[in-house]
């Protein structure tokens, strides 16, 4: 870990790309004895910037956060009105509880807040640090995603499944809010959108070595088929990696818990596919992995964020690798790589091929 005047100098670089300044409040919320180095650095941060901080920490985590190997949705915030109204007054709140894909975000957000997830390990916000060409090449994504009424993609192990677009917002993360309502993550650098209810249809193969994010943490060793269709998951086949999943998805007793979340791709060529493999203990979602240049982010589960009514709490990311995207039948990727010069970024120049 840093220390605490390093710490704050990259919260206060994080908080100016914010817009935070002078006549502002910036609110930093937590929960019991987690991430206390990380309010500290924020809360000193703001202060740099002649912001006006406060600490809202609540007695404990919740006990479905995502660190306990729960679900989603339900948060410390839970029916605590007080610190709620608090949250809606501040002009930029700093989650360190995780509350997305919870009522009381949505609440907060429409109140005109702007609200900054920050749970990733420190080394990860340093190295993964936004960038404005990142920002650039999200939003340029955005605007093809935005006009596309189709959104196809397929792998050579097998997945060929189409969206049907157009029911829900196309959602960015660069990294950084500046924006009245807007909600993002640090680190970050993918967007995203949902098919329509009933307008998902094929399958999808997750293959070997792509990831499990939310809830295990894990590269998947045997190949997983997801038959789907008209927006639900009706089968899922395969190896241990699928009766794990099977049965973790049971465990929520839930109908919803089988719908087909989010679709997007990621756009931080800084992040490192490998670097799961390298960390001895989960620590936040690993944005990384989900935010992968040239990934594709299949999802599964609620879908609040982007206005729909799916409210489990069960939640699976699963960042794939080496994915083509169509939009409009129009090439996108080709097996993982930007075929789109907009979307292009400059990489190292020692960067191995994608394993084919």
């Amino acid at each position: 870990m840093s220390s605490k005047g390093v710490f704050a100098d990259v919260c206060t670089r994080e908080l100016e790309l914010c817009g935070v300044g002078e006549g502002q409040t910036v609110a930093v919320l937590s929960a019991g004895d987690e991430r206390l180095e990380y309010a500290d650095a924020f809360m000193s941060a703001a202060g740099r910037l002649g912001a006006t901080p406060y600490n809202v920490r609540l007695p404990e985590a919740s006990a479905a956060s995502l660190d306990g190997g729960g679900g989603v949705g339900a948060t410390p915030l839970t029916n605590n009105r007080p610190a709620v109204e608090t949250l809606k007054r501040a002009d930029l709140l700093v989650d360190l509880v995780f509350m997305l894909f919870s009522k009381e975000q949505l609440e907060i957000q429409e109140a005109g807040t702007r609200i900054l997830l920050c749970i990733e390990p420190f080394e990860n916000l340093v190295r993964l640090f936004p960038t404005a060409d990142q920002r650039r090449r999200v939003e340029a994504s955005a605007k093809l995603l935005e006009k596309a009424s189709t959104f196809r993609f397929t792998n050579r192990a097998g997945t060929d499944v189409t969206y049907q677009l157009g029911q829900y917002p196309v959602l960015m993360e660069y990294g950084f809010t500046d924006q009245p309502g807007r909600w993002d993550h640090w680190p970050a650098g993918f967007l995203l959108t949902g098919g329509a209810d009933d307008g998902v249809n094929g399958r999808v193969v997750v293959d070997r070595g792509d990831i499990i994010t939310i809830p295990f943490m894990r590269y998947v060793q045997d190949p997983m088929e997801f038959t789907i269709g008209s927006g639900r998951i009706q089968d899922i086949s395969g190896g241990f990696d699928a009766e794990m999943l099977r049965d973790y998805m049971a465990s929520f007793d839930d109908d919803k818990a089988y719908g087909v979340a989010h679709i997007g791709w990621g756009c931080n060529e800084k992040s490192r596919w490998s670097q799961l493999g390298l960390e001895k203990e989960n620590r936040g979602l690993h944005m990384e992995s989900m935010a992968c240049y040239g990934n594709v982010l299949f999802s599964t589960g609620p879908n609040q964020e982007l206005g729909g009514t799916n409210d489990t709490q069960c939640h699976i990311d699963m960042p794939m690798r080496n994915c083509s995207v169509f939009l409009d039948e129009e090439p996108v990727l080709i097996d993982g790589e930007f075929v789109i010069d907009d979307l292009k970024a400059e990489r190292n120049s020692f960067m191995p091929a994608p394993v084919r």
